[in-house]
């Protein structure tokens, strides 16, 4: 890897025409995620707040997801301006700032949750009577929510000494902040993620199903799982992998490839930002194909557990113990 031993100037400098190629990439990616992504977020918290009538887990984390995305859709616009321009830092930079850096972060714990929460449901049907309620999965939201924006305004105050210009990181001193938010604002929610969808997906392939309704839903909600998964890894994995190797690359001053890599950024950091207009089609199915199948299988797997436990504990006399 090259590196450089007057390193200052020359990473300080960016390549305009790639810059500019970047700019006009975002633009034509994020028009038809705003398109989109604007009204079905509109018809998603409809469905979820006026036409679902029973509080559940999933609700809350469903209403706690659309309201990142919807604030990540708010932020796009000022994105596309300050990738375009030099916007010096001030206020409206700074509310942009820490609405972005909140919420990109807020959606993948909010996924994690929905993850995890699906897991106990599925692979501990008793206890999860007790670790579950809408009450506690609101409570977490909040402890997240308001966690997230003091870290996300203690951020944007510390680019807005070290920084000159809104959106820009042009420091090529190793952020280890930023190692710390990668690694457990993503990495580890990813392998969290990961573990609990196959997890869920495995017990899935496992139930016996006693009827072709029963084995329908259960298709359908391993096909809801698979696509989550992978929806969530290829949207925020590339941009991730990216902040690593810019992370890489400050700590190395290869400053040959600082240009790239801060294209890399932007460029994956469409994809990832594309992810609050995809969330809603997860909505779609969710609101769609899970109506019956969150209340159907715990039950079936709380009943076999309850033949199996009355079969181990039978008596001689072939007597079950209820």
């Amino acid at each position: 890897m090259a590196t450089c031993s007057n390193c200052s100037s020359d990473c300080s400098s960016d390549n305009d025409t790639l810059q500019d190629s970047v700019a006009l990439f975002q633009f034509i990616v994020y028009i038809p995620v705003l398109s989109l992504g604007v009204p079905l977020n509109t018809i998603a918290f409809w469905v979820f707040c006026c036409k679902i009538k029973r509080w559940t887990e999933t609700r809350v984390y469903m209403i706690n997801l659309m309201v990142a995305d919807s604030f990540l859709l708010f932020a796009l616009p000022f994105m596309i301006y300050f990738t375009k321009y030099d916007h010096p830092i001030g206020n409206l930079c700074l509310t942009i700032q820490s609405i972005y850096f909140t919420n990109m972060p807020m959606s993948i714990l909010i996924i994690t949750l929905i993850a995890i929460d699906r897991y106990i449901a599925i692979k501990f049907p008793l206890k999860a009577r007790i670790l579950r309620s809408p009450l506690k999965s609101a409570s977490v939201c909040g402890f997240l929510w308001t966690t997230l924006i003091i870290y996300s305004c203690w951020q944007s105050r510390i680019h807005a000494k070290t920084e000159g210009f809104c959106l820009r990181r042009q420091s090529t001193e190793p952020s280890y902040s930023s190692l710390f938010s990668i690694i457990f604002g993503y990495f580890m929610p990813l392998g969290i993620v990961i573990f609990c969808s196959v997890q869920v997906i495995r017990c899935l392939k496992k139930k016996m199903a006693t009827s072709p309704h029963e084995t329908k839903l259960t298709q359908k909600a391993i096909h809801i799982v698979s696509v989550n998964l992978c929806v969530f890894a290829v949207c925020f994995s590339p941009f991730y992998v990216a902040r690593l190797l810019r992370f890489a690359v400050d700590v190395a001053k290869a400053c040959s490839l600082l240009s790239e890599v801060r294209a890399s950024i932007q460029i994956s950091a469409c994809l990832a930002n594309s992810n609050c207009c995809l969330d809603a089609f997860c909505y779609y199915f969710a609101a769609k194909e899970f109506p019956e199948f969150p209340s159907l299988l715990p039950t079936c797997i709380l009943m076999r557990f309850k033949m199996n436990q009355s079969q181990e504990s039978q008596p001689p006399t072939d007597q079950v113990m209820t």
